[in-house]
Formats: C-alpha cells, sequence, structure tokens
C-alpha cells in the first residue's frame, strides 16, 4: 500500500490477504466493500466468523466439521454405516453428497501425507478411523483421497492398515473427464483411466 492509508482499514485489508486465493487487490475491494456496509451487517459479518470459530468442532465419529456431537451423516441411521468413505478435507464430503448417490458415512483425515512438509500419520485422523473401525462392523473402506503424491501415499498407507482387518479396500476410479481430449491427458491420468475402465 502506498504512505497513505487509514491503520483500520490498512489492517483489515492485510486479514484479507491472509485468505487463500485473495491478492492485495481483491483484499482491498473487500475491505472497502465491508466499510460500506451498514453496521448491524458489518456486526452481523464479524459474529458469524467468531460463532463458527466457537461452536463448529470435529464429528466424534467421522471427524467432519460438525456444531453437534456427530454431525447430521454419522447421526442418520438410513445411511450404510458398514461403508466408510475416506476424504482428505471437509469440502470433499460436500462435493461427494452432491452426486447424490453414496448413501455411506465418510471420515475426513484433515489431509495427507507428506513427509516432506512433516506431515505424518500422526498429523492426520488415521488413529481415529482404526479406533472407528474396531467398535463398528465395516465391510468396505473407499479411499477417496486426492490424485496426487500425497493422496496415493496416504491412500497406499491406509490400506496397509486395513488389508489385514479383512475389510474390503477400493480406491475411487479416476480418469479422463467429461470434455477433456486424450492427448492432453497425462501418462498417470490414463493409466487410471484405464484401470477403471467397465463394460458398456
Amino acid at each position: 500500500m502506498s504512505s497513505y492509508n487509514v491503520a483500520p482499514l490498512a489492517k483489515l485489508t492485510e486479514q484479507f490477504e491472509r485468505l487463500p486465493g485473495i491478492g492485495s487487490k481483491t483484499a482491498q475491494r473487500l475491505a472497502y466493500y465491508v466499510l460500506k456496509m451498514p453496521k448491524e451487517k458489518a456486526v452481523e459479518f464479524s459474529q458469524a466468523i467468531v460463532a463458527a470459530h466457537e461452536n463448529i468442532h470435529y464429528c466424534s465419529e467421522c471427524c467432519n466439521l460438525t456444531d453437534k456431537e456427530k454431525c447430521a451423516i454419522c447421526g442418520n441411521t438410513k445411511r450404510d454405516h458398514s461403508t466408510i468413505c475416506v476424504v482428505e478435507d471437509p469440502r470433499d464430503v460436500m462435493a461427494m453428497e452432491r452426486t447424490q448417490e453414496y448413501n455411506g458415512v465418510y471420515h475426513v483425515l484433515h489431509g495427507a501425507m507428506s513427509p516432506l512438509n512433516g506431515i505424518g500419520p500422526d498429523q492426520l485422523t488415521i488413529k481415529e478411523l482404526l479406533s472407528r473401525i474396531q467398535k463398528q462392523p465395516v465391510q468396505e473402506v473407499i479411499m477417496a483421497t486426492n490424485p496426487t503424491v500425497e493422496g496415493e501415499t496416504t491412500s497406499m498407507y491406509i490400506s496397509k492398515l486395513l488389508k489385514p482387518l479383512g475389510i474390503k479396500v477400493t480406491r475411487l476410479a479416476y480418469g479422463i473427464p467429461v470434455g477433456g481430449d486424450l492427448e492432453y491427458a497425462d501418462e498417470v491420468t490414463l493409466l487410471r483411466a484405464l484401470e477403471g475402465r467397465s463394460e458398456l
């Protein structure tokens, strides 16, 4: 920012800049937008942030975000609790739910193993997953981690822990996106597409 600035506005802009995907110009635009809001709307906005921090925590069963003891999915007796879909992030749960096809439950790892970044099994909720599997009958665990080196490493690590327990461990099929061109697909994507092929 230039030498001309109003300290509270500069501070507000800095806070917005800390958000992922927000550059300095967007942060400045957001700060000015907040300033134009009626005071009661600005207070409501800030209270929503504080309330989210105070009231949202991990579900005691799946480690997804919730404001209750158990999230709505774990608390739903109509869901298939014998099938667990393991994802990296709470946003992945929302993505899977949008399909309206999956009727099992989830387990959120809150990241993926990345030794270079100091993230090992202990920084994820893998212990909670194993503990959960020992407490309830589970027939299948679907590994839905991201198709990255970290996601694949995490998936393989967890599957090695689960195989001796006699649980079926599957992996989401990855391949060519709808509307994509084969010539632009990388080798790993093409390999996954071949492995996940189905009969017409």
